[in-house]
């Protein structure tokens, strides 16, 4: 069955002594979002790749706040990752691979996707300072292997140039979301096959 034929959604829900949270989403959206994790730059950035990557998304979380953001940061990160496994299935039809370039004045980013089956991340993006606002830059790194160790995916993760430590962190983002946006693509030309030589992803 190819893409198309059947709709690509999924809704996660995971509870923990430090996080609950839920998201829905959809891979064939428009890119409609209503995000509310208790971590404003977070919610900012998740805005981002739902409307380049055209997924509608819908995430709700509290977590341990009053320590720090991190648990609620990356197992935002766990959820989405299972909520994009789930709705993929098996990925008969998709591209496979996605890649993206974005700039945001003098920043620039890279990102590579490739839906492998095998989880694996490089993350190489030199932050010029260690916080945008409140929110703590580390916290991104946590994000992304949070998302890679559950969707099962390999990503590359690059800022080639940057100054401002928010343009860096936007330009991932928005290119994460257009990398994923083109790997998760129906390819008319695999005729609904799974693209690998296995057979299996």
């Amino acid at each position: 069955m190819k893409p198309s034929q059947r709709a690509r959604k999924a809704s996660v829900a995971r509870n923990t002594a430090e996080t609950q949270i839920s998201i829905e989403l959809d891979l064939d959206g428009a890119g409609a979002s209503r995000i509310a994790t208790g971590v404003p730059f977070l919610d900012h950035m998740l805005d981002q790749v739902a409307r380049h990557g055209m997924i509608d998304l819908e995430i709700q979380a509290k977590g341990d706040l009053h320590i720090d953001a991190h648990h609620t940061v990356e197992d935002v990160g766990i959820v989405l990752g299972q909520a994009v496994a789930q709705a993929l299935g098996d990925k008969r039809g998709v591209r496979r691979y996605g890649h993206a370039y974005v700039p945001l004045d003098e920043a620039l980013s890279r990102v590579v996707i490739d839906l492998s089956g095998r989880p694996g991340l490089e993350f190489h993006v030199p932050f010029t300072r260690a916080r945008i606002g409140e929110f703590d830059v580390d916290l991104v790194h946590e994000f992304f292997q949070g998302f890679v160790n559950h969707a099962a995916v390999t990503l590359h993760v690059d800022n080639l140039r940057g100054a401002n430590a928010h343009h860096q962190c936007e330009t991932a983002f928005k290119a994460f979301g257009r990398a994923l946006r083109m790997a998760v693509e129906p390819d008319p030309r695999t005729a609904g096959a799974v693209p690998s030589t296995k057979g299996a992803l």
